[in-house]
């Protein structure tokens, strides 16, 4: 057994991890300053210098508050709903490569926990059980209200899971790949991000990650003004807490995966002409930043159009997933397949 081996997956897990509790964790900050300076306001400004310590004192409100369970409430499937969220928003970062390769002491050590070559259905898979732990949460609670919210959460992210994997069939299309390391290298390789190849695809695949994430426009299965505060109505301390982290770190993740497969990854231009002068370990690290400033300016748009665009009904988001999106996908990929049907018969 390669123990060299097991302890680089190890420690590159545990960086991965604790860049997604430190992102999350500073979007709240960022979320206030964001909607601050569309508000004409200041934000937090109170604990620390520009309010950065104030996720600090969040976390700490949540950690030390009374843990409450109702009475009537499933206790096992109540602990179970939020540890399910926070589990699988963390698990999706695995197959995303955030850098190339390092040398360190004479040894190759990729920034990618898994590059395993069904990357994308990876992804698919474990989303797809993020809707088991709302579900779980809101019938757990034996509240009315929190068990409406979580239904509408899985009848919405169900619905537009379905344009998002269309919106993906037809990039796999042009790229023949599963492998999100793949699909990163023919990028960089073609000089050419696939958001301009399928500039259609992108937009379906941006608007279902807001789906996904439950952010504005779609936070239907939130709606405080109408469900009382949604699937988490019951929650306290650090199980509403988990909730709150999961939908920050799928946004951190979601914005991650599209910047991977649309904008790049940790491609950035003149990386091929710079690979010759620099180091392959400073081109490297080069990457990894340009992959995170990209991620930043997705959540920058993710918090951007939370304090800009009105919440939709619920008639409304479903006839946008199933009459518009859905149909739009469809063409896209019948489009994508005659042309490439074209381009290797001509």
């Amino acid at each position: 057994m390669d123990w060299f081996f097991l302890i680089e997956k190890i420690l590159l897990i545990s960086v991965i991890l604790v860049l997604s509790l430190v992102v999350a964790m500073y979007a709240t900050w960022g979320e206030r300053k964001v909607a601050a300076w569309i508000q004409d306001r200041l934000g937090p400004n109170r604990a620390g210098p520009m309010g950065l310590l104030q996720p600090l004192a969040d976390g700490g409100k949540l950690f030390f508050k009374e843990e409450i369970i109702p009475t009537s409430a499933n206790r096992f499937m109540f602990v179970l709903g939020p540890s399910i969220a926070m589990v699988v928003a963390c698990m999706t970062s695995a197959v995303i490569p955030w850098g190339g390769t390092l040398t360190i002491a004479g040894r190759e050590v990729s920034l990618q926990v898994a590059d395993v070559n069904i990357g994308i259905l990876y992804i698919f898979a474990v989303v797809s059980m993020g809707v088991y732990g709302i579900m779980i949460g809101g019938w757990a609670s034996n509240n009315k209200y929190s068990l409406l919210a979580s239904v509408r959460a899985a009848s919405q992210i169900i619905s537009y899971e379905l344009p998002m994997g269309l919106a993906l069939i037809a990039l796999l299309m042009t790229t023949g790949t599963l492998s999100l390391k793949t699909i990163v290298e023919q990028q960089i390789n073609s000089g050419v991000y696939n958001a301009f190849i399928q500039p259609l695809g992108f937009l379906i695949f941006l608007i279902c990650a807001f789906a996904e994430c439950n952010r504005a426009p779609f936070d239907l299965p939130e709606a405080e003004n109408e469900l009382n505060g949604g699937y988490h109505l019951e929650y306290s301390s650090m199980k509403l807490g988990f909730f709150l982290f999961a939908e920050y770190i799928n946004m951190f993740i979601s914005s991650a995966l599209m910047a991977t497969l649309y904008w790049g990854g940790y491609g950035f231009p003149g990386m091929t002409s710079l690979a010759s002068s620099l180091s392959p370990n400073l081109i490297t690290i080069i990457g990894f930043l340009a992959l995170f400033i990209k991620t930043l300016i997705f959540i920058f748009i993710f918090m951007w159009v939370r304090w800009t665009v009105p919440r939709f009904r619920y008639d409304q988001l479903m006839r946008l997933g199933w009459r518009v999106l859905i149909p739009l996908s469809l063409a896209n990929m019948l489009i994508t397949g005659a042309i490439e049907l074209f381009r290797h018969h001509s």
